[in-house]
């Protein structure tokens, strides 16, 4: 965002490079009045830089500016600042619905008889295509066509819609399909470290590049010194329409990295390491700062592995300062050489350059590592933080079949139709090479080639029963994989291209062969999955398998050669090779010199330089998609992909007023770790489920039903898949996985969307019970605006994500948080309560309110919860019943 405040700081200095000259807003230059900034974390850098930038004695205040001095006293306080990043990113599954609700407010403005032309992203947003591309055909040289064919068959309604949107916003650019994966787009082309643009005045200003992102792995530009975290949908479309972010000044937990890694490690044991440490020591809400002389010892491609993660930990953003390796990058990845040079400087000049002379920050809290201490590991079965070693997984996953998975007989198999070989518990039957953790690291892509290479030469290929996949994030990684030879070597054993884009990790792995399928099903097969990703929850990478384990690409490639889990690689050959004898995981994993030769051999910054001039062209499908203009989008009827969402309807300049919550009933009474997986629509569509049915009723074929992520821009089929996970367990109907509850007052067991409309026509407000860590997650605003579709007010939990949160807020649900010790369980609640809330009418930030309940028997009770509405700018917009609703009418005013 360029628009600057007054100045009245007097903070605005010149920088001059290379014979170009930049406006900036000095830190330095603040210290002269408020006192030494120096030792504040570099990403509080940034924040600050922005209060300096906007100070306008309004938003943003004198007040806001000594707020940092407060934090370098660990004088923390609740200091809510109004923070401006600089442009936005999307990906396409929720990059969709925003662009729906943006085309919905410019008709809500023309109803409201105001200009439509108002409804305009005031900051650059891009919107990368890359979450729907399935893996229906693998392990042949014609699935990446076949996969991309069907892509552009299925979303043809969405990507209309997209290029529609391309055309009638202003500062909208559109990644067509095909290119790669928004985060590795980003790191690799998008972002520059430090941003340029013409303030009002026609001066260049300089200021650091920060975005907020629609996907919450938008973390892993941080690995560039680009702050970024994810948001919802609701909280991207604010920002893209001028609406500051609102946030608390963090507390920054510092990570001390020293000494190197060993050999054979790769960047993905670290980040499980770094992961698993960072859930113990608990984070959430917090930002992570990387620090020490182990810094020195990792690749940027490194760093952005671990950056990519910090949902996974549980961080806002785990964040690496500008150094000598980012300037590195940025030159090879092909950015002209001026911004380079400017870069450096400006972080020099700003304080917010590191080397192995700078001093320690300041941070509320601290952790370290020792790059020696990692080693070879995965994370699973269900959870990215649940890390195990290499060594232990085979009697992890035996001691998992018993106690979680409540195998009767561990030695199971089932034989498959028409195969020469049966399945049993632990088979891996999906092998994927994907996600943008993983594909952004030429070294493990290319250490994946290499164990490849040499278990073809050893007459090793994938079992039969392994779907195996290599989706890259980025097109520069087929080009350095073909020079190295290896691409020939990985489709040998299975790993054809598949399309560049999400895939598995997303629960876009498409369907197993019919006969492994039906195999799993009809025995009751615990199959597990080894994927390059970064998620592994239930029900996410394929509702046939059960077990999920996340792993470095070189171990995906081992594990779809042996075929099982139950194997320990790190002692058990994983097979017989061609002359009969015994091959183990060390006879085929590559050195690290091997791997540093290759990548230094087959990729230069022309590859970058090539791939990227044209990134908004796209493929002939692309270019030949026909869209006629217009300022308001042409909604049909009929579509079953885009429709015109409800939440406007009715809209008047004035908000009603707030009530108190009465008489309400309780949609789920849910346990810990509910995560946007369990709540958002995700995966495929079940055709005996309410969002089938709804496809059925509207002359939708069941080949044609696709996925819930890329149906998104339509309420009717969303709202139907919200809590409809098949793994969600709803403590009111016990014993039962699957989106099912209880309509209390008849005692009928219904699909949850079929309970809330009933509710809904019996005029009967809804409330939503949960545990901990509620809305844990990707940041999904479906989780949140189905939510709030179905008739749910609110929603009182242990604890909250910090992205659900805000999103329940941003579409005007109320998120109370229980205290002390009470919770659903020892308050005794079952769902079969009716419950009133008061206080509503007269909301305060993170004020007290009180919930009485009545039981069944008549007997009633209350608690005291804590309002989680946290800041004035959440209660405004909770206010006018949501945040687009508080932009659209100060937009119209």
């Amino acid at each position: 965002m360029t628009a600057t405040g007054r100045d009245s700081l007097n903070t605005r200095r010149t920088l001059k490079v290379g014979g170009r000259e930049f406006a900036y807003y000095s830190i330095p230059a603040a210290a002269e009045r408020f006192g030494d900034f120096s030792a504040l974390p570099f990403s509080m850098k940034v924040l600050l830089e922005n209060m300096l930038r906007f100070e306008d004695g309004n938003t943003v205040t004198e007040g806001d500016v000594e707020a940092f001095r407060s934090f370098l006293n660990a004088n923390l306080g609740e200091r809510e600042i109004q923070y401006r990043p600089a442009r936005v990113l999307m990906q396409d599954f929720t990059g969709v619905p925003a662009v729906v609700d943006l085309a919905a407010m410019r008709d809500a403005m023309a109803k409201l008889g105001a200009d439509a032309e108002k409804i305009n992203p005031l900051v650059p947003v891009d919107l990368v295509i890359d979450h729907s591309v399935m893996v229906d055909e693998f392990g042949t040289p014609q699935a990446f066509g076949q996969n991309v064919a069907l892509e552009y068959e299925r979303n043809m309604e969405r990507y209309k819609f997209l290029k529609w949107g391309a055309q009638a916003f202003r500062n909208f650019r559109v990644v067509p399909p095909g290119t790669g994966i928004c985060h590795q787009v980003n790191l690799e082309y998008l972002a520059q470290a430090v941003w340029t643009s013409e303030d009002a005045s026609g001066t260049l200003v300089a200021y650091p590049d920060t975005l907020v992102g629609t996907d919450s792995h938008t973390t892993m530009v941080n690995g560039l010194g680009v702050l970024g975290w994810g948001v919802g949908g609701i909280e991207a479309e604010a920002a893209m329409l001028g609406q500051p972010v609102s946030m608390l000044i963090p507390e920054v937990v510092g990570f001390k990295l020293s000494g190197r890694m060993a050999e054979g490690i790769t960047a993905t044991d670290l980040v499980l390491t770094v992961t698993q440490m960072l859930r113990k020591k608990g984070v959430v809400g917090r930002f992570v700062e990387f620090y020490g002389p182990g810094l020195d010892a990792l690749s940027l491609a490194d760093r952005a592995t671990i950056a990519n993660m910090a949902p996974e930990y549980g961080a806002t953003c785990g964040f690496f300062p500008i150094d000598a390796e980012t300037i590195r990058y940025m030159r090879f990845t092909g950015r002209e050489d001026w911004r380079c040079e400017m870069v450096e400087a400006y972080a020099k000049a700003q304080g917010m350059w590191r080397d192995a002379a700078t001093p320690d920050p300041v941070f509320t809290d601290t952790l370290g590592l020792d790059l020696a201490e990692v080693r070879p590991s995965l994370a699973g079965p269900r959870r990215p933080q649940d890390r195990v070693l290499l060594e232990d997984l085979a009697a992890g996953f035996e001691a998992e079949l018993g106690s979680s998975f409540k195998v009767a007989d561990p030695k199971k198999r089932v034989s498959v139709d028409g195969a020469k070989h049966d399945i049993g518990h632990g088979d891996v039957v999906i092998a994927a090479i994907t996600s943008c953790t993983n594909t952004s690291n030429p070294d493990v892509l290319v250490a994946a080639g290499l164990v490849a290479r040499k278990a073809r030469a050893k007459g090793l290929t994938r079992q039969p029963w392994v779907k195996t996949s290599l989706a890259p994030g980025s097109q520069v990684v087929t080009d350095y994989l073909m020079k190295a030879g290896l691409q020939a070597d990985l489709d040998a054993i299975g790993f054809d291209l598949v399309g560049y884009g999400c895939t598995t990790c997303i629960g876009n792995s498409g369907p197993l062969p019919a006969p492994i399928s039906k195999a799993v099903n009809d025995g009751d097969i615990v199959a597990a999955s080894v994927l390059s990703g970064n998620r592994n929850f239930e029900g996410r990478v394929s509702q046939d398998v059960r077990a999920n384990y996340l792993a470095s690409p070189p171990l995906v490639v081992a594990y779809a050669l042996a075929g099982t889990v139950r194997k320990n690689l790190a002692v058990e050959p994983i097979g017989t090779g061609s002359d009969g004898e015994p091959v183990f995981l060390k006879d085929i994993w590559p050195t690290n010199l091997e791997i540093r030769a290759t990548v230094e051999a087959s990729l230069d910054a022309d590859m970058f330089k090539a791939r990227y001039a044209h990134v908004f062209t796209g493929d002939a499908q692309w270019q030949a998609i026909d869209v006629t203009g217009g300022r308001t989008y042409s909604f049909s009827s009929v579509s079953t992909y885009v429709q015109n969402p409800p939440y406007f309807e009715g809209l008047t300049m004035t908000p009603r007023p707030l009530t108190n919550i009465v008489g309400a009933r309780a949609l789920a009474v849910f346990g810990d770790s509910i995560t946007t997986d369990h709540i958002s629509p995700a995966g495929s569509i079940k055709a005996d489920s309410p969002a089938g049915n709804y496809l059925t009723e509207h002359q939708v074929s069941r080949a044609d039903f696709n996925s819930y992520g890329s149906r998104r821009g339509n309420h009717e089929v969303m709202m139907r898949g919200t809590f409809a996970n098949i793994r969600i367990r709803n403590k009111m109907t016990p014993g039962i996985e699957g989106g099912v509850t209880r309509h209390v007052p008849s005692g009928e067991q219904l699909a949850i969307y079929d309970a809330a409309m009933r509710y809904k026509a019996e005029g009967t407000p809804l409330v939503v019970l949960a545990g901990k860590e509620y809305g844990t997650g990707s940041s999904r605003d479906w989780a949140a605006k189905g939510t709030t579709l179905l008739g749910v007010r609110c929603v009182v939990a242990e604890s909250y994500e910090r992205i659900h949160r805000s999103n329940l807020v941003g579409m005007g649900v109320l998120p109370l948080q229980f205290q002390g010790n009470d919770s659903a369980e020892t308050l005794g609640l079952t769902g079969d309560e009716l419950f009133s809330i008061d206080g509503v009418a007269s909301l305060s930030p993170r004020q007290e309110v009180t919930v009485t309940f009545t039981r069944a028997d008549g007997t009633t009770g209350s608690f005291v919860a804590r309002c989680r509405i946290d800041t004035n700018n959440e209660l405004e917009y909770f206010r006018s019943g949501g945040i687009l609703h508080y932009v659209l009418r100060n937009l119209a005013a």
